[in-house]
């Protein structure tokens, strides 16, 4: 599988597989997963988050199942507090997927379910990353994801 530098800093992974079945260890699920292209930037940026912003990755969930409206769904990276409340969102998509009004409507709709107080939408190429203020009922868009510790300080 051809794996495309991504907008991100570069990480060493344990890959495996042969061409076409290839498999990543995934740090989080201790196990390793099809390396997909959207598999590629959830551990790309699992990494990007740990190392650059200090996220510890105890606190992270891959592939979150919960429900909504009697269908299941799975979060791809969910962030958690150290009092176990889930903080962040970040939806990953294939590096070749445009982050347009769908990934964003996707995001926002799982957010009805954990009511955290940050999403990011990543293709490893783009980041997007946005604060919601519940008491006003108003969000804005960071220039930058913030550092754990800043992260949860605001809870």
């Amino acid at each position: 599988m051809y794996l495309k530098e991504l907008n991100l800093p570069p990480y060493s992974f344990k890959i495996t597989g042969v061409p076409g079945e290839e498999k990543i260890f995934d740090i989080i699920r201790r196990r390793y997963v099809r390396l997909t292209p959207e598999e590629w930037v959830r551990q790309n940026f699992i990494r990007y988050l740990a190392e650059e912003g200090g996220y510890p990755t105890g606190l992270m969930g891959v592939e979150v199942t919960f429900r909504m409206n009697r269908l299941k769904k799975r979060a791809d990276i969910l962030i958690h507090n150290r009092e176990g409340k889930p903080v962040m969102i970040v939806e990953c998509k294939s590096y070749d997927v445009e982050l347009d009004e769908n990934v964003f409507d996707q995001i926002v709709t799982y957010n009805m379910q954990f009511r955290v107080p940050y999403l990011v939408v990543t293709n490893g190429m783009i980041n997007y990353a946005c604060r919601i203020d519940f008491e006003n009922n108003s969000w804005e868009y960071l220039m930058v994801i913030p550092q754990y510790e800043e992260l949860i300080k605001e809870q």
